[in-house]
């Protein structure tokens, strides 16, 4: 009798064992790119209003799964923080450093000190015409001050000044430059240091591995730190291309950067797959171009092939940037998917733009899965 009872059991127990392997397999967890590469560097990515407002909750739970450091996309920008003399909004900023607390990630603000999207009260009197050198040295002051203090002990890293200099290397002629001269560069890290002593400060622009740039990059921030201006690190923008930059000049870059002493970082990845409209391979947020239907050529869909050579460029990235982990701290995507990237709007409205790991459902690109591979490959 005891025999045969077990026998009649052991159908049902293959039945639930076969249940048991189904369920565990239909649940496998995706991997995780923070986790991946936690050995490595920092995986970040930015974030926009509607992600930290929490209207878009289901980016937030890939956020929070996917990546251990964020960055504000706009919020903390002075348009948006500081959009009138004397009056400050807080209340974005407020709730992304608090999610970046309650989630462990390392939390970067961006930016302090740029020449697009800074009101144009900043730079004028009341009538309209430019201020004096020391009114806007005492505005620019202030602003540093009052922003970086609030966060002070929580935001750990700061793009203080951003995009100072042209591609062909020249300092940028900005109102910064016009009204202060070059000592706006340093008086910006200066009184961010003073503000809080404890936190990281970047440069941080475009186009940084043309030579020219890097050239005059690594001059003018080499000559500050011998001054002993407190700056901390270089943030290459990752705003890159299918067949840009080369990766020997990725490389020397990172090399030179580096070689002041300084942590390089990657601060605005994404890859482009459509077609440029002009020569510019850079940032330049004044760029504007109508839309035309060369210029979007992937409205309804990216082709397998184009697919392919996403994967292969992120690929050959992050070879090189994982290979230098000896020196990269951070690498952080600029958005969290396709369809909130803004190369969808820039440099044309409306393009439909694939340059990120995740798609518009928010499920991983073949590139995501070759990347977690780079991971374990540097090891």
């Amino acid at each position: 009798m005891i025999m045969l009872r077990k026998l009649c059991f052991c159908p049902m127990l293959v039945l639930f064992c076969l249940i048991l392997i189904f369920s565990y397999c239909s649940q496998k967890e995706e991997p995780v790119l923070k986790d991946a590469f936690i050995s490595i560097f920092y995986i970040g990515t930015a974030l926009n209003e509607a992600q930290i407002f929490g209207d878009d909750s289901k980016s937030i739970d890939l956020v929070k799964k996917q990546f251990n450091s964020i960055t504000p996309e706009n919020i903390l920008k002075w348009e948006h923080v500081h959009s009138q003399p004397d009056q400050y909004d807080f209340s974005l900023a407020d709730l992304l450093v608090a999610f970046g607390e309650k989630n462990g990630m390392f939390i970067t603000g961006h930016t302090l000190v740029w020449h697009n999207q800074t009101p144009a009260w900043v730079f004028e009197d009341e009538s309209g015409s430019p201020v004096n050198r020391k009114t806007l040295l005492r505005r620019m002051r202030d602003h540093i001050f009052t922003v970086v203090d609030r966060y002070k002990g929580r935001i750990h890293g700061w793009d203080v000044v951003n995009e100072a200099v042209e591609d062909n290397g020249d300092l940028r002629k900005s109102k910064w430059l016009e009204i202060i001269g070059e000592e706006y560069v340093s008086k910006a890290f200066e009184w961010a240091h003073e503000a809080d002593p404890d936190a990281e400060l970047y440069y941080n622009d475009y186009n940084m591995w043309h030579a020219g740039k890097r050239e005059s990059v690594t001059s003018l921030i080499g000559d500050l730190l011998e001054k002993g201006v407190p700056i901390h690190g270089i943030g290459m923008q990752g705003h890159w291309g299918l067949d840009y930059p080369p990766l020997d000049q990725l490389e020397a870059s990172i090399n030179a950067y580096a070689g002041l002493g300084l942590k390089v970082m990657v601060t605005e990845m994404d890859i482009n797959v459509l077609p440029l409209p002009g020569p510019n391979t850079g940032a330049d947020i004044s760029l504007n171009y109508e839309l035309q239907k060369e210029l979007n050529p992937y409205a309804e869909g990216l082709p397998d092939s184009m697919q392919e050579k996403l994967t292969a460029r992120y690929v050959e990235l992050f070879k090189i940037l994982s290979k230098h982990s000896d020196k990269i701290t951070r690498v952080t995507f600029w958005g969290v998917h396709d369809g909130v990237s803004w190369q969808n709007d820039w440099p044309v409205t409306g393009r439909t733009a694939y340059p990120m790991l995740f798609d518009r459902r928010l499920q991983p690109k073949p590139a995501f899965y070759e990347v977690i591979k780079t991971a374990t490959d540097a090891y």
